[in-house]
């Protein structure tokens, strides 16, 4: 993007790039001249936004908006995805070929814009350049002879010094030459322009350093601690101080979903919003915000987003001996549009043994040829389809275990009397009672959870200037004009009169303005001309 001009050499005497020496050193400098020329840095940027393809088309792991999205496509593509995961396509920009593009891009656009911009820079803070030999070349030259004025009246050089810096220019007088230039803001431009790239690489590099991402999911009344163990899944990036995270805790006080109920577009959601209370460190007060897409709580750049809701059945297990053994809200899991959702419950202390549930609810029950399913996504027929069962979890065993899935290894499913396994379909306020007495369970009531996106990304803000510094800097070097002036006065011999002559030359693709050019010619030369030579305008 530089407009830098110098004298050149035509490209068929330039001297060709030097084979390296047999020496460490040569090889050494070699290497490090094709690392960082623009060819380089030009490759290695296609390479990673062909590299960035991949992790747009296939599912990735960590994605807040659908965590399940990798197993759904595992699931449904068994040969193809070991070998996928074995490229690392399900998590590409964790993955070390990602990484080692990066830094190469990193390191090459160092060495490539660095110098570039110590250019740059001496040029916005040169002085204008001498006046070639033959000005007679250049755009809008025109010249003519006039006789020196009274002693008292100022020289041609310094009128057209005075004349142009009034007008903008940089100007300096050298003998009977002055030189004048105008447009440095665009050398500047471009400088803001190559600086904004590395920025930006700064940038995205300093949030994959030191940024972190972990999704947590909250019904409503219960409260989030920003520590490593609260999360439901937590990715922290090379350099995270997973120990002092940013001291934060909230409450879902209640969350509200509101879907449009009529018409050809009747089910489509129309609002979100997710009321929190929350606190940023021991004895801070209690304050209170909505969040809402694209509207996230915001304490010290730890940002939480509301990325997904669904319904959280509130119940209370109670077992054989009548004692309550669980007791709250369970979220089930959305599989459709309309929140039909799958969820497990489980009371793994009931006596004589434990307890565990398993079925899915519907918001708005109805049933047809097809079974039960639920007819609109709001909370209108609230419906629990459940079944039972008993025996070992498998929680004691010291294995992670996902509360959203059960192991039935070792648990018996609880049957009827007609030795069926036992099904029950509970609307709210009702009471699933196992046989045998070995416990019941109570449908209370239906409540609401969310799902956040807990993210601190500290190369956000560095990106977004980058970014207009990018745009400002672009901006300045495409509009603005970098051109030059001389004027140069050859004194006559023996009385004779002074010969003047006046040019231009513009360093952009535009023609020089030629308003520059008439006003200083018409402030210097004599009104009629004493004895004119020749005018010619070249563009």
């Amino acid at each position: 993007m530089s407009t830098e001009t110098s004298q050149r050499g035509s490209p068929s005497s330039a001297p060709a790039d030097p084979a390296p020496s047999a020496t460490g050193w040569g090889w050494g400098r070699w290497t490090w001249r094709t690392m960082t020329s623009m060819r380089t840095a030009i490759i290695l940027l296609t390479l990673l936004a062909l590299a960035a393809v991949p992790g747009s088309l296939l599912p990735q792991r960590n994605v807040a908006t659908d965590p399940a999205a990798v197993d759904r496509f595992v699931m449904e593509n068994p040969h193809l995805s070991p070998w996928l995961d074995r490229l690392g396509l399900f998590d590409v920009y964790a993955s070390a070929w990602f990484a080692a593009i990066y830094l190469l891009l990193l390191v090459s656009m160092t060495g490539c814009v660095l110098p570039r911009c110590a250019r740059l820079w001496r040029s916005v803070r040169s002085a204008p350049v001498r006046a070639p030999g033959n000005l007679a070349r250049m755009e809008g030259h025109v010249e003519w002879t006039a006789h020196s004025g009274p002693a008292s009246e100022a020289s041609p050089q310094v009128a057209a010094a005075d004349l142009l810096r009034d007008r903008g220019f940089r100007v300096e007088i050298h003998g009977n030459e002055v030189r004048a230039e105008k447009g440095y803001l665009r050398e500047l431009g471009n400088l803001v322009f190559h600086l904004s790239l590395l920025v930006l690489l700064v940038g995205v590099a300093a949030g994959r350093l030191f940024g972190f991402e972990g999704r947590v999911a909250l019904a409503e009344g219960a409260t989030f601690t920003n520590v490593r163990s609260e999360y439901d899944a937590f990715t922290p990036s090379v350099w995270t101080d997973v120990d002092n995270l940013e001291p934060l805790s909230f409450t879902l006080d209640d969350f509200e979903a509101t879907f449009e109920t009529t018409g050809a577009k009747a089910g489509e959601p129309r609002r979100f919003n997710a009321a929190l209370s929350f606190r940023t460190g021991t004895g801070s007060p209690t304050r209170v915000q909505d969040v809402q897409p694209n509207h996230p709580l915001d304490i010290n750049e730890t940002k939480a987003f509301l990325t997904g809701h669904g319904y959280a059945p509130v119940v209370t297990v109670r077992d054989g001996r009548g004692d309550v053994t669980f007791s709250g809200p369970v979220i089930f899991l959305p599989r459709d549009s309309t929140y039909a959702s799958d969820g497990v419950i489980k009371a793994p202390d009931a006596v004589p043994q434990p307890l565990a549930f398993e079925g899915f609810f519907l918001p708005t029950a109805d049933i047809d040829d097809r079974g039960p399913y639920s007819a609109f996504p709001d909370a209108f027929n609230p419906e629990l389809f459940l079944t039972a069962f008993t025996g070992d979890m498998g929680l004691d065993d010291g294995t992670p275990q996902s509360v959203f899935t059960l192991d039935k290894t070792n648990m018996e499913q609880v049957t009827g009397e007609d030795g069926q396994p036992l099904a029950q379909a509970l609307a709210v306020g009702e009471t699933m009672t196992l046989p045998g007495g070995v416990g019941t369970l109570t449908f209370d009531k239906v409540a609401r959870f969310a799902n956040f996106q807990i993210a601190y990304d500290p190369g956000k803000e560095i990106s977004l200037l980058a970014a207009l510094m990018l745009l400002a800097g672009l901006t300045t070097s495409l509009s603005v004009r970098r051109r030059r002036i001389w004027l140069r006065v050859t004194p006559g011999a023996d009385g004779a009169a002074d010969h003047i002559e006046v040019a231009g030359q513009s360093l952009t693709r535009w023609p020089l303005k030629p308003a520059d050019l008439d006003a200083l010619v018409a402030a210097l030369r004599p009104a009629p001309i004493s004895t004119p030579l020749r005018e010619r305008t070249r563009s």
